[in-house]
């Protein structure tokens, strides 16, 4: 019998901080509830009053992830003036610097909001990030600075890119002398993109 004890501070944030440095450290399969109470040393039970289940527990990891990158997207935009070009050379580098730092977390993210148990919440969450892309083109047609059209389909190029380099970055595949400049090359090819004709 564990002579653990049940309460603990704000256990589910220590069940969240010690569930994402699971993930990033041997991946999602290695994620469980009762091997995450024995580590944080609570009772074996103590974290189903939070989290019913393994996919409770990445609904929540995936939906802070989300928040976290919105709040890393918005927090690009302080101070970097109203031209499109600046807004969305932010929003990029924020976006890369958010999947390279956390790349687990953010195929976790991405695999999850897709989930037919996936939670509502999530799926509202989820959407935050790309929904801030699409105000910034948005303001930009405003502008006169970004092409006509649907929002989304200038989005996509835009969104594919980042999210290709952030791979590629993470996998190692880019040689030194590409990843130097690659974002910069990134970026200005997505505001070609972008550009009115």
């Amino acid at each position: 019998m564990t002579d653990r004890p049940y309460h603990h501070g704000d256990l589910p944030a220590a069940l969240l901080a010690r569930a994402e440095k699971t993930l990033r450290e041997r991946g999602v399969s290695a994620l469980s509830l009762r091997e995450l109470a024995r580590v944080i040393g609570v009772s074996p039970a103590a974290p189903s009053r939070h989290f019913k289940s393994k996919q409770a527990l990445l609904d929540a990891l995936a939906l802070t992830g989300f928040e976290r990158l919105a709040e890393a997207i918005a927090a690009s935009q302080e101070g970097v003036g109203e031209a499109f070009a600046d807004r969305l050379d932010a929003a990029a580098r924020a976006y890369v610097g958010f999947a390279v730092a956390n790349a687990a977390l953010l195929d976790l993210m991405f695999s999850v909001k897709h989930s037919p148990q996936a939670s509502e919440a999530l799926g509202a969450t989820a959407h935050r990030w790309s929904d801030q892309l699409l105000e910034l083109i948005g303001d930009g047609q405003l502008r006169g600075e970004v092409r006509e059209g649907p929002l989304e389909r200038i989005a996509l190029p835009v969104f594919a890119a980042l999210h290709g380099y952030a791979g590629l970055t993470v996998s190692g595949v880019l040689p030194p002398e590409a990843a130097e400049h690659g974002l910069d090359d990134l970026i200005a090819s997505a505001l070609r993109g972008c550009a009115t004709q």
